[in-house]
């Protein structure tokens, strides 16, 4: 608006100075025709004729000026609009930008809404493993191993890195490595599929029914707080959630319960150790108690002379995981035999009394020292490596007692089974 006020006043005062240049060309005129043109007109000197068919050429002759003015001065004024739209196009003003990245930014956020659950998840980690994965001290595959996160567990990230991650799970503190996890709406996929969906009663005297109406039979009254994992496979049914209750399905009211995924948390080295002695005490009183009911005896508080030897079910696949990296593709007697080297070992007395510990004591076993263990635990064992991990603990021993081996074509004497030599 400015420049357009500009241009027409530029046109005011040039318009103004063709009007005064027109009035001096005029007046000249008539001076002249009256002094000269008179003479050669045959009109009396007091005739006007003449003069005014001089003063008709004159005013024509300022009207093409005029007009000539009038033209440059409009040609002007469309250049200066014309360069003013220019620039208002090209240029936007910064509040016009502010306003315009706001609009895009806000039309993406309606593309793509995020729920409540997977907004919980954005800083959460899940281990993408078969069994379990260690986390480590440091973001070194050599660091040592502070816990395991197994599968179904999950980690609050305190830190992503490239190829490490820092978490914390339970009473673990440490790093995983990347390859091995799924993170934010990746890991609450990764749940979804692989964890049981539970619920929980919000109220006391929360009634379970046999079928989704209120008009239903009532099975029975729970407390607040008493969950129930969901029957995934059972028709879904609005208002309602089925649950699984003994061998049946059932349902509760979905305004009174509180739906979320059951998910783990990692465990330190300490507490596995821990919980595998109570299982181990717990399993030794059902046997005492068996024993004392058959035979009316006291059985013995000591330790069992048979041959198997107890083992936690992480235990047992890490085992399996080792023998199918030492022996995997030989049989499963060789496997049998490369298990047995291991719980051997843990009775033996010379070396650690944990099949953990015997398997990563340093400089023993291989797979343990390079990173081929983890990632076979991580990828999966094999049926055969299974069967030779519990065949072993079950006292199996095609050794005879041995607790070393290696590769048969070295010559050392010993048991050999397929390609390896036990000694």
């Amino acid at each position: 608006m400015k420049a357009n006020k500009k241009v027409i006043d530029s046109i005011a005062v040039a318009s103004l100075a063709i009007a005064l240049s027109i009035t001096a060309v005029t007046t000249n005129g008539l001076s002249t025709v009256r002094t000269n043109d008179t003479e050669n007109t045959q009109l009396e000197p007091n005739g006007i004729a003449g003069v005014a068919a001089t003063m008709s050429e004159y005013e024509l002759e300022a009207a093409d000026l005029l007009d000539q003015y009038v033209s440059v001065e409009k040609k002007q004024v469309n250049l200066v609009a014309s360069a003013v739209n220019t620039v208002t196009e090209e240029e936007p003003s910064e509040a016009e930008a502010v306003a315009e990245m706001t609009e895009d930014t806000e039309q993406k956020e309606k593309k793509t809404p995020v729920s409540p659950q997977e907004k919980e998840w954005e800083d959460k980690l899940m281990a993408d493993v078969d069994d379990f994965l260690y986390v480590r001290a440091k973001a070194d595959a050599d660091s040592d191993i502070v816990g395991k996160m197994r599968k179904g567990d999950r980690a609050v990230v305190k830190k992503a890195g490239s190829e490490w991650t820092r978490i914390e799970s339970g009473s673990v503190k440490g790093y995983v490595k990347n390859e091995y996890c799924v993170t934010g709406t990746d890991a609450y996929k990764y749940a979804k599929k692989h964890c049981d969906t539970v619920v929980k009663a919000e109220k006391d005297g929360l009634r379970v029914r046999k079928a989704p109406s209120t008009d239903a039979e009532v099975v029975k009254a729970v407390a607040a707080g008493e969950s129930f994992t969901v029957d995934k496979k059972a028709n879904k049914h609005e208002g309602w959630v089925a649950v699984k209750t003994d061998s049946s399905t059932c349902y509760v009211s979905a305004d009174y319960v509180d739906v979320s995924l059951k998910t783990g948390k990692a465990i330190t080295l300490e507490e596995e150790q821990a919980a595998l002695q109570a299982k181990k005490e717990q399993a030794a009183a059902s046997a005492a108690k068996k024993d004392q009911s058959g035979n009316g005896q006291t059985a013995s508080s000591g330790s069992s002379t048979g041959a198997s030897l107890a083992a936690s079910a992480d235990e047992e696949t890490l085992l399996a995981a080792l023998v199918q990296c030492e022996a995997g593709g030989c049989g499963v007697e060789c496997m049998t035999a490369v298990g047995a080297v291991v719980v051997n070992r843990v009775r033996s007395g010379n070396y650690p009394n944990s099949i953990y510990n015997v398997i990563y004591q340093r400089g023993q076993f291989g797979p343990a020292s390079s990173g081929r263990l983890e990632s076979r635990l991580a990828s999966g064992v094999c049926a055969g490596a299974r069967q030779a991990a519990r065949a072993a603990l079950a006292g199996s021993d095609p050794t005879g007692g041995a607790k070393s081996f290696k590769l048969a074509s070295g010559g050392h004497a010993g048991v050999v089974i397929g390609p390896i030599v036990f000694f």
